[in-house]
């Protein structure tokens, strides 16, 4: 797909990977629609764009909040006259044991991670069906294919998001529309803090920066990639996953007590 001239919607523009996304779409001549919960973030990051020659409108919504998924694809119809791409990104991570999770932690964690873009989604399909053209991006994790301890309302969320993108993938077959999932790993923090890179160094997890991200993810649009996960061995663990999973059940269950440890503060 060339990306030139393309109308590309970015949800999470201003986090640590949606920023070097929407740099790297812009230099490939994407106009871009930029969206997060901060309108001072996303007009800094307005600014930017623009200075290196860039086109871009923000509109802020919080993902959180049903209505203003509604209101953010009202606006991106009307102002834009509709989208030729949708970049699902905007999403949250929970690091802690099951038992730990809060009732209404989980529900954010799915209203952000799965229930925001599908209907998002679904709020803007009309458009690109009527166009016979258009791309979905879902940006989900490794971890929606590998079920890994310390990280199950999260796994959960990340596995319903690749269900949905296979099943829409398929049930848009012909129809000019596209859906591409794309499966990071473990993504280098901008601050290196926190439980979970502490027990990611600790247990020597291949770590991608958030631009070596955006270009990955550049990479699986402009090549048309229905799945793409990003790193080794994760992506070989993933498909291992897929058809023996008792085998990956062996090789977590030696790294059970450390993550145990840093989920409980004990590291």
């Amino acid at each position: 797909m060339e990306l030139k001239g393309k109308k590309v919607l970015l949800t999470g523009a201003t986090g640590s990977i949606g920023k070097p996304l929407a740099q790297a779409l812009a230099r490939q001549g994407a106009t871009l629609i930029v969206t997060d919960h901060s309108a001072h973030g996303l007009n800094e990051l307005a600014v930017e764009l623009r200075r290196t020659g860039g086109t871009v409108l923000p509109i802020p919504a919080d993902l959180l909040i049903p209505q203003e998924v509604k209101q953010l694809a009202d606006r991106v119809t009307s102002q834009t006259e509709g989208i030729d791409i949708l970049i699902n990104l905007a999403g949250m991570t929970s690091f802690n044991l099951f038992h730990q999770e809060t009732e209404t932690g989980i529900e954010n964690l799915w209203r952000l991670n799965t229930l925001a873009p599908m209907q998002l989604t679904r709020l803007l399909l009309p458009h690109l069906l009527t166009q016979g053209s258009g791309l979905i991006v879902n940006i989900g994790s490794i971890y929606g294919s590998i079920g890994f301890p310390g990280f199950s309302a999260y796994s959960a969320s990340k596995f319903a998001l690749r269900g949905f993108s296979e099943a829409l993938r398929r049930e848009l077959d012909g129809t000019g529309v596209g859906v591409t999932y794309v499966a990071p790993r473990y993504v280098t923090p901008l601050i290196h803090t926190g439980a979970i890179h502490r027990m990611s160094k600790a247990l020597k997890v291949p770590m991608d920066t958030p631009e070596q991200v955006a270009q990955k993810i550049i990479h699986a649009v402009t090549r048309n990639r229905h799945e793409y996960f990003i790193g080794f061995p994760e992506s070989l663990i993933a498909r291992i996953n897929g058809i023996h999973p008792a085998l990956v059940d062996g090789y977590v269950r030696k790294q059970l007590s450390v993550i145990r440890d840093f989920a409980l503060g004990k590291r």
